[in-house]
């Protein structure tokens, strides 16, 4: 029985996933779904009943039955058993303090990754406190390449996210100008389009590959429009570097997003052969916490737990980076900054534990009770525990998605106070065309008309 007597009181969870729930740090999403813990003491319990629980019975228990779901199948069929084997008699509690210990490495780490399901991870999450969390992150490096490498320990990337409430070409590429000026784009060029259509994203990617190709920057382009219309795209031979989709973490929450394991089977066969990044990972995925439950799509199961598939079906598909986008869902699902943090950090550790190269968009929405210092916090929590990317947007509010994230000059910003650099080949082109100089910008970065005269 799951049962933990606490103060003279009794608790009991009527079962594996509502045990998960109760154990969940507190967040208004699981509270909205019913299944959160009704106290502090109640929640205490449940960490302690989740404590003795092993590996084997996460693994008999998972969040939606494997006949019934396939994203379930994707991450119990990828379990190396040879490693789950060694690991299945361990209980969370013990994997808990084998994550913390100095003497385990991130060798190791990587190799018991192999043998974990979602819950797994998800449940060691649960006991953990926010400095654990960083602490076991800035263990694992998930290093990967694409036209640069991603990942590298003393590196910090950023995406530069020009986007435009109409697509405006010459404003996007104005707004790209002015992010490369800070050193934003190592990551990617990423743009969310207003416009999904085939002839906007088309002639979104070409205008971006363009802008890679004459200034010879060590980087890859990405339009994040529906998976179809980019393949459909890349087919007509429009230049992609990145294929993106965002993730949910059950099969009816993909549907909800018009997706499928198949469709991201033959997106990832697409870019592998007429994606113009070198490789080999050439997928970009976005999470964020609360998706499955806004769709009616998490069987009954909390945020982190779903969040955690999210990262079990990315890690199919080898993907150069994902991001959690971890406030922008809203206050239903992520009520203040202290809920904010706490799932930017989790989501962060799953993801590295996973397997993942893990970014985050660290971000608020204007009704969220959150404000820049929040940010600013979030954002230095993240860079300390070895996030690889963070977002690049003009003075941090996108005028096309409508909500607060990071700037272009936070990236530098986080670079300079932690001791970090750009992904190894950006950092040789910004020293070779004059915006850097021994790791810091030069007197000629932040100005976007350096790059108006070739």
């Amino acid at each position: 029985m799951l049962a933990a007597t606490l103060f003279g009181h009794r608790y009991e969870f009527r079962d594996v996933k509502d045990l998960l729930a109760k154990a969940n740090e507190e967040k208004s999403g699981d509270r909205l779904a019913g299944i959160a813990a009704e106290s502090a003491a109640e929640r205490m319990a449940a960490k302690h009943v989740l404590a003795e629980v092993t590996l084997e019975t996460l693994r008999h228990n998972p969040a939606v039955p494997y006949d019934a779901d396939e994203v379930t199948r994707v991450i119990d069929d990828a379990v190396d058993d040879t490693v789950y084997q060694e690991f299945r008699s361990t209980t969370v509690g013990d994997l808990r303090e084998w994550l913390l210990a100095d003497t385990t490495t991130e060798e190791m780490i990587h190799r018991l990754s192999a043998g974990l399901t979602a819950e797994m991870i998800a449940a060691v999450t649960k006991l953990m406190s926010n400095l654990d969390l960083m602490y076991a992150a800035s263990k694992i490096r998930n290093v990967k390449k694409a036209n640069n490498t991603i990942g590298l320990r003393g590196t910090l990337g950023s995406r530069c996210q020009p986007n435009h409430p109409t697509d405006a070409v010459e404003g996007i590429r104005a707004a790209i100008y002015d992010g490369l000026s800070y050193g934003s784009g190592d990551s990617v060029i990423g743009i969310n389009p207003s416009d999904d259509s085939l002839g906007s994203v088309s002639r979104l990617l070409e205008m971006t590959h363009e802008i890679i190709t004459r200034w010879e920057i060590p980087t890859q382009n990405c339009v994040l429009a529906h998976v179809s219309t980019q393949v459909e795209a890349m087919r007509k031979g429009a230049p992609a570097g990145l294929v993106f989709q965002s993730l949910a973490g059950s099969q009816t929450g993909c549907e909800s997003f018009g997706i499928s394991v198949g469709m991201l089977d033959e997106a990832h066969e697409v870019a592998q052969k007429h994606g113009v990044a070198a490789g080999p990972n050439r997928m970009y995925f976005e999470t964020g916490q609360g998706a499955e439950l806004s769709a009616d799509a998490h069987h009954g199961a909390d945020q982190v737990v779903m969040e955690a598939r999210c990262y079990g079906l990315a890690k199919r598909y080898d993907p150069f980076q994902v991001n959690t986008v971890v406030g922008f869902i809203g206050p239903e699902y992520l009520y203040d900054s202290v809920q904010i943090i706490r799932a930017g950090l989790e989501d962060h550790f799953m993801g590295k534990l996973t397997g993942l190269s893990m970014g985050c968009d660290v971000c608020y929405t204007n009704h969220a009770r959150a404000t820049q210092n929040d940010n600013d916090n979030l954002a230095v929590l993240l860079a300390a525990a070895g996030v690889n990317f963070v977002m690049g947007i003009p003075m941090g509010d996108d005028a096309m998605l409508s909500y607060q994230t990071t700037s272009y000059h936070d990236a530098p910003s986080l670079r300079q106070l932690l001791g970090l650099r750009p992904l190894p080949e950006f950092e040789a082109w910004m020293e070779g065309i004059g915006l850097l100089r021994g790791g810091r910008l030069t007197e000629k970065a932040g100005d976007a008309s350096f790059f108006l005269g070739r």
